[in-house]
């Protein structure tokens, strides 16, 4: 149970400190986009983890360990320096606004990947559930790997799935309080949390 709680943690940090930049910029995320973000997170997560179980029965567990040790240790490496990864990619994308990918709407995902705030494509202050899509999507992009890296062993992911729907409410109603409470004009980055956490599920893989 401890692993499917810090595994899911490392997720719900995500749509926390997304959340947090909402309550800073004032934009409300009613109970319906809340739900939507939720679930999208979710379902991703739990089908990552059932394509990675899928493995099990194809792959020698000795391999299968090795292969689950080197992609959470890569993406708990990944989520320490996410932060100077986020800026730079933002820079390519001021500086090349001609470059779209228009297959279900990636180009826009990407951006509100790199900042979470631009989901308000109408900048009503006010997320709707078809933004809330873009947002949910954009943060389920690590989920997918984290996913598929913890699935591949022998973990239970209906638990993991259920934490899920309970600490992603949970975290995105948390983070927008932290941000309405404490208007700082600062961008809060707790990516590196992530990979700490991360790297230490990764060493508990091999020991």
């Amino acid at each position: 149970m401890l692993e499917s709680i810090l595994l899911v943690l490392v997720l719900s940090i995500d749509a926390f400190a997304a959340s947090i930049a909402y309550g800073l910029n004032d934009i409300k995320i009613p109970i319906r986009s809340i739900l939507v973000i939720d679930f999208i997170c979710a379902f991703f997560l739990g089908l990552s983890m059932l394509i990675g179980s899928m493995f099990r029965m194809l792959i020698p567990e000795r391999i299968l360990i090795i292969i689950s040790f080197f992609i959470l240790l890569s993406l708990g490496i990944y989520y320490l320096f996410e932060g100077i990864v986020k800026a730079n990619l933002e820079k390519v994308l001021k500086s090349n606004r001609k470059i779209k990918v228009n297959v279900f709407n990636l180009g826009l995902i990407v951006e509100i990947y790199v900042d979470q705030t631009k989901a308000d494509i109408n900048f009503s202050k006010d997320l709707s559930s078809k933004e809330a899509l873009y947002l949910g999507a954009a943060l389920s992009l690590d989920s997918i790997a984290v996913g598929f890296g913890s699935g591949i062993m022998d973990i239970n992911y209906l638990q993991v799935v259920i934490f899920s729907l309970i600490f992603g409410i949970i975290a995105i109603w948390g983070g927008l309080l932290v941000g309405r409470k404490f208007a700082l004009n600062t961008k809060i980055d707790l990516s590196w949390l992530s990979g700490i956490i991360l790297i230490i599920l990764a060493i508990s893989k091999i020991l």
